[in-house]
């Protein structure tokens, strides 16, 4: 067997990171600044819990895609700086947003399968929803889940650009189209 050596990470894997990043950041978004402040009796919430909860599914699928794809094909070399215990912690931070990703979604899901939202929101029985999520332990996750994924994107992007400013060493080429050997 004669392992490949890449500079680069496969195209669907490339593709699946800018969409997947600008998905999760837009419902962070929303979901942060848009649905929190927005109380459950605004007619309009049902509708931006549609979109929301869809696309939510379509992130844990893409995501499930993505890992996937990230295990079956060759991968660059590690950007490792030198320090053993940073090096450790960007491995576990880069498995940490599947994870993240995956509890949020299983949070999320939760969340509506208590709160009876498959009738509201995707069935428009035209059930109210309930006066606040807040009363679902559940929801509760799904909101600290989402601050600790919001804090690892910021996270990811600094280092990100400290290889790629700081280091010089080009780190962004690696998550971008080209050639791969």
């Amino acid at each position: 067997m004669s392992i490949i050596l890449v500079s680069r990470y496969h195209p669907l894997l490339v593709a699946l990171h800018w969409l997947l990043a600008l998905l999760i950041i837009a419902m962070l978004g929303a979901g942060f600044f848009l649905l929190a402040p927005m109380p459950n009796i605004d007619p309009r919430k049902i509708g931006i819990l549609l979109v929301h909860m869809s696309l939510g599914m379509l992130i844990l699928g893409l995501t499930v895609i993505r890992f996937t794809v990230r295990i079956l094909t060759a991968k660059p070399a590690e950007a490792a700086i030198g320090y053993a215990a940073l090096d450790r912690t960007a491995r576990f931070a880069h498995y940490g947003f599947y994870l993240l990703v995956v509890l949020m979604a299983g949070s999320g899901l939760a969340t509506a399968i208590l709160a009876g939202l498959n009738r509201s929101v995707f069935q428009n029985t035209g059930e109210a929803l309930p006066a606040t999520f807040a009363a679902y332990p559940t929801f509760t996750a799904h909101f600290y889940l989402a601050l600790i994924l919001a804090g690892l994107i910021v996270l990811h992007v600094a280092a990100a650009l400290y290889h790629q400013f700081g280091r010089g060493d080009h780190l962004l080429r690696r998550m971008w189209f080209g050639r791969r050997v």
